[in-house]
């Protein structure tokens, strides 16, 4: 019987995401995520003690297109999602999927010593963990 390989979340992240201030409007989050082509937006820390915030596409359908707000009046630090749960890039994408699935998780970002290294998404844990040849 052959070992399975151990596939990493280093292995499958991405790059595709973008740094934003949460002070930015929605509607300028949405023109960032059009014009770069990314799969989430990690909101900056203030300050030392604060933490990362993610803003999802989902978040922006649920919290501002189905309840009919307006995009240029809201911010991004109304809606985000903070604290962000992270993963780190050690971590064997089964564990990932099974975080994903315990907490609701569809995208999070890849934490090495408080750093940002990438994202890491249902996507790319399937796409690239599962079939690895």
């Amino acid at each position: 019987m052959s070992e399975r390989k151990v596939v990493r979340v280093k292995d499958v992240m991405a790059q595709d995401y973008a740094m934003v201030d949460g002070l930015i409007t929605i509607k300028d989050a949405i023109r960032i995520y059009k014009e770069e082509k990314v799969s989430a937006l990690l909101v900056n820390k203030r300050h030392d003690n604060d933490e990362y915030g993610i803003l999802l596409l989902s978040d922006i359908a649920k919290k501002v297109l189905a309840q009919d707000k307006a995009p240029e009046r809201m911010n991004v630090y109304e809606i985000m999602t903070k604290p962000v749960i992270g993963v780190d890039p050690e971590m064997d994408v089964r564990y990932c999927a099974r975080l994903f699935d315990n907490f609701g998780l569809a995208t999070v970002p890849v934490f090495d010593k408080g750093e940002v290294l990438g994202v890491v998404g249902y996507n790319q844990i399937v796409l690239d963990g599962l079939l690895t040849d």
